[in-house]
């Protein structure tokens, strides 16, 4: 029942990636920075003379930027690398207020548990807000040129820098996979608090639905019009590969807990994160119709088509295994999950024998793909 704050967004109708982009708007949008990859997410999130992002009653909602394919992760980088100069400022500036020996003890108060949550988002934009209504309640604090209130007046400069903020770098598979990887990958290997968000739709979606290194093997996509005939890059565990980097393939539609739980884990990780949604389009060409495009996602985890997993670096200082499996083993056919998109079925009806071949390739990579996940969380 949080407010989202993402409305309106314009979208294609049953499109999957702004359910994702919604709900991390409830979560992380009264202290969320994005900066958004060009694409569907930068054209739904972004078009002209209007902005589905929003506010709350307070005034504060989710500060939004759009970047290039090329280099948006590095803009978002930046991003993060220039509130965090800003907010450092301002935190030495409370150390050294609460420091003063005569400082009003309502100050020093809210400044102390300013200080103990500084690293934590929901506690420490509370602790700010304690912090700022206290200097603000102290009438000398205006006119007063004690050490005490000029520290005071400095505080309430960057009162809106003070609370921890969400950085987040959204895009599609073109951007992550393939054109904006190395970026990507540049962030992830920073160390950074910096949160990335990839919505998946298995193909260039914005500029006309071209086949990209996510792009399955016998997918018909703008130059694979025979069906895509290399696998699937696997981005996550490229990215777990760090060891310090929060990972998670999720699909909102199959599992809203997980869904939740993986965005949640992901943001409150103190280094990088990944988050790799499944994002039904209407490139795919549903038979069923883009109203159960969260069905759709629904039905390619329970083939085994896309799986449901989370990497959580922390698990590992704990003696525990760090991969977490989350979907099952696959009850439903991969065939008829494959036949019920046109990008898949298209080639079944004009060259059956090359699409029944490719079909099982793809088949055989997911398999592979589900027993080396097994095997990273000791299920096997």
């Amino acid at each position: 029942f949080k407010q989202p704050m993402l409305e309106f967004s314009g979208s294609c109708a049953g499109c999957a990636e702004t359910s994702y982009a919604r709900l991390v708007t409830q979560l992380f949008g009264n202290r969320m920075y994005v900066s958004n990859a060009t694409g569907c997410s930068s054209i739904w999130g972004g078009p002209a003379a209007t902005s589905p992002y929003c506010m709350d009653k307070n005034g504060k909602g989710v500060a939004w930027a759009n970047s290039l394919f090329e280099d948006n992760a590095e803009n978002g980088y930046g991003m993060y690398l220039g509130q965090k100069v800003l907010r450092e400022k301002y935190i030495e500036a409370v150390k050294e207020l609460i420091a003063v020996p005569y400082v009003d003890e309502d100050i020093a108060a809210a400044g102390k548990e300013f200080l103990d949550t500084v690293n934590d988002g929901e506690k420490n934009s509370a602790a700010a807000e304690k912090l700022i209504a206290a200097i603000n309640a102290n009438p000398s604090v205006p006119t007063c040129e004690c050490d005490a209130c000029k520290l005071a007046r400095k505080v309430l400069e960057g009162k809106n820098y003070l609370a921890k903020k969400s950085i987040w770098i959204f895009g599609g598979d073109g951007w992550a996979y393939d054109i904006g990887f190395g970026g990507l990958d540049h962030v992830l290997a920073s160390g950074n608090d910096v949160n990335i968000f990839v919505f998946d739709t298995e193909v260039y979606s914005n500029t006309g639905g071209q086949s990209s290194k996510s792009t399955p093997v016998a997918a018909i996509a703008k130059f694979a019009a025979q069906g895509k005939r290399t696998r699937k890059k696997d981005l996550g565990m490229m990215a777990m590969s760090y060891g310090n980097v929060y990972v998670a393939q999720i699909a909102m539609g199959a599992d809203k807990d997980q869904t939740l739980r993986a965005i949640a884990e992901a943001e409150a990780w103190p280094g990088p994160s990944l988050v790799i949604a499944y994002a039904a389009c209407i490139n795919h060409g549903l038979k069923a119709g883009m109203r159960c495009s969260q069905r759709e996602a629904k039905r390619a985890v329970e083939a085994g088509y896309w799986h449901l997993w989370r990497y959580h670096p922390q698990r590992e200082a704990e003696g525990k295994t760090p991969f977490i499996l989350d979907s099952e083993e696959p009850e439903e056919s991969f065939h008829d999950f494959l036949l019920g998109e046109v990008r898949y079925a298209a080639l079944h009806k004009t060259t059956p024998d090359l699409a029944d071949a490719l079909f099982r390739q793809t088949e055989d990579d997911a398999r592979a793909r589900f027993r080396q996940y097994q095997r990273l969380a000791g299920e096997e």
